[in-house]
């Protein structure tokens, strides 16, 4: 299933930086960046509720928020792109 996540932390504090590299580095680990702080993540239900469990231990409720989208299987027909930075298929080749 497809998961768009979406973070604001509170970048003020060294501690709220730390956090913002913490929840970023979290997110490429399953997905890949699309925009600063929005990631598309192509992950099983075991996956989701791993990251969101890795996510939710390390924000602050308090200062931070974190979003979930559920774009679900059929993510394709849901998902446009217009603008820079060419729009990827992550189910596609890789090349390395």
């Amino acid at each position: 299933m497809m998961v768009l996540i979406t973070y604001d932390v509170e970048t003020l504090s060294p501690a709220g930086r730390k956090r913002l590299r913490q929840i970023a580095k979290q997110c490429v680990n399953y997905g890949q960046r699309v925009q600063n702080s929005v990631f598309e993540c192509l992950i099983d239900p075991a996956q989701f509720a791993e990251l969101k469990h890795r996510l939710e231990s390390i924000m602050d409720a308090e200062k931070d928020s974190l979003r979930y989208y559920m774009l679900g299987n059929k993510w394709e027909s849901k998902i446009e792109h217009v603008g820079t930075k060419q729009s990827y298929n992550p189910e596609g080749p890789m090349i390395i």
